[in-house]
């Protein structure tokens, strides 16, 4: 009854076609002072119907406008058996009265999924084309081949009832497939042409052009399980950065991140979001005192996350080398209220040390990261007193992102994942515990595609393949020379 009208036909949106007059009651209400009242007393009588409130204004007999609660169709106002006993006696008591009243819907009214329910035909029902991401006012669809007919369509539709959404596109390959950036190509169904979009996560801040760079909204919960996972004063390499979802949040806790894409857009995206996302430590009002703060703001960001442009390969070994050598404090100030600020309260509270030490590598490229392995053979050949047993530091952590099948257990993908690692790393790991050397914690990330998942294998880099003596015929480049800084 509620349903929207049906036209199959249709290929070009008329938003006037969609409109339907429902015949119903209305109770009116005497007092309007009893409108609450008598809305919990009639619960079981009134229309329930999402987005339709009950309220309505209406005019009596007398042309007087009075407000009245609309009832479920099966009530009318002409036929009493239809009523219930509680408002068989409000109408006896004159406390209400029923009149018709006719519902008026129109396009405005029914949702994104009602109106292509109408216009769809019904063999395309069950892989209904609901799903899509929204990045800042862009909405991302990948259409199968049985909608592309529809595209405008269902682009049309979607801007009309997502008011925060300005553009539609739809992808028209797969990210990554004609280069190494992990962009797509994609065609606008409707709305601007503006690809430039802002976009809010773990109360970060990005902005960046979605057409050259790579974003995905549907890896929060991952970005957030990863940065979770780092402590105040550890060091991480984030090997593609991207426009920095792992490495800002974390230099927002206080980690000190070495963040890296090769891709140039992705890099300038990355500086402005490590600008734009302070560590914010204290903020005074005195003019010497506040030119004092903003500068130690400025050099936080800059010491937490370091940002570079480089091949990822060549990034994870002079990234552990230059660490090495690297010094880096970072002095902390404490919260203090407008009345207690002045400049001489503008102390350091802690200093925060780096470690000359990564704590954990990021290998966020699912397509191709297992790749990027072989880097790590030898990453800290002849450093082997900096780690346990010599120290209280312990080889870093390794994430990296991958895809593969998809089961009901992931059993077969954890073997087959971790003989790639294996394969990659020339050394035997197993599925298991990310704290026992040799084996590997393979996270259920997402599912991608009907056959197809990303994964994340978490291990401790061993200590065989972390200080093997690197040989050039290996394919695994050695340290870098000093004279490269």
């Amino acid at each position: 009854m509620f349903r929207p009208p049906i036209n199959r036909a249709m290929r070009t949106l008329d938003r006037t076609f969609f409109q339907k007059s429902i015949p119903l009651s209305a109770a009116r209400i005497r007092d309007n002072k009893q409108i609450s009242k008598y809305r919990t007393e009639l619960g079981h009588d009134l229309l329930k119907l999402d987005r339709m409130p009950a309220v309505r204004p209406v005019r009596d007999s007398e042309g007087q406008e009075a407000k009245a609660l609309l009832l479920r169709p099966e009530v009318k106002p002409d036929d009493a058996s239809t009523w219930s006993p509680k408002l068989s006696e409000l109408v006896k008591t004159s406390q209400v009265s029923l009149l018709p009243y006719d519902l008026e819907l129109d396009y405005d009214y029914w949702n994104y999924h009602d109106i292509m329910s109408a216009i769809l035909p019904e063999a395309e029902q069950d892989e209904f084309p609901t799903g899509f991401s929204i990045v800042g006012h862009v909405a991302h669809l990948n259409l199968r081949d049985q909608y592309l007919p529809y595209k405008h369509l269902i682009a049309t539709v979607l801007l009309d009832k997502n008011p925060t959404i300005r553009t539609v596109i739809n992808k028209t390959d797969e990210v990554g497939e004609h280069n190494e950036y992990r962009t797509f190509n994609y065609e606008l169904l409707t709305g601007d042409l503006d690809m430039n979009v802002e976009i809010h996560e773990e109360n970060c801040k990005f902005r960046f052009d979605y057409s050259k760079v790579y974003w995905n909204s549907r890896l929060n919960t991952e970005h957030r399980r990863l940065v979770q996972k780092f402590q105040p004063g550890e060091a991480v390499c984030d090997v593609m950065a991207g426009v920095g979802p792992f490495a800002v949040p974390a230099g927002k806790k206080n980690v000190f991140v070495w963040a890296n894409d090769l891709n140039p857009d992705s890099f300038a995206s990355l500086d402005d979001a490590v600008r734009r996302n302070k560590v914010r430590v204290v903020l005074i009002s005195l003019h010497s005192a506040l030119k004092r703060i903003k500068y130690l703001q400025k050099r936080q960001v800059e010491r937490f996350v370091k940002i570079f442009n480089e091949d990822g390969r060549s990034f994870i070994r002079s990234s552990a080398e230059k660490l090495l050598k690297t010094d880096t404090h970072v002095e902390m100030f404490k919260q203090m209220s407008r009345l207690r600020r002045t400049a001489s309260t503008v102390k350091p509270i802690a200093t925060l040390t780096s470690p000359r030490t990564f704590n954990h590598f990021i290998l966020n490229l699912p397509a191709s990261a297992i790749t990027f392995l072989p880097s790590f053979i030898g990453l800290y050949a002849g450093h082997e007193e900096l780690f346990t047993p010599n120290t209280d530091a312990r080889l870093p952590i390794i994430h990296v992102h991958c895809f593969n099948t998809k089961s009901d257990d992931n059993k077969e993908e954890g073997i087959k994942i971790c003989e790639e690692v294996s394969e990659q790393l020339r050394y035997e790991m197993k599925p298991g515990d990310i704290e026992i050397e040799g084996e590997v914690q393979v996270w259920d990330v997402r599912d991608v595609a009907p056959f197809k998942r990303m994964f994340c294998a978490s291990f401790r880099l061993p200590g065989d393949v972390a200080f093997r003596v690197a040989e050039d015929e290996s394919g695994v480049q050695p340290f870098p020379s000093e004279e490269r800084f």
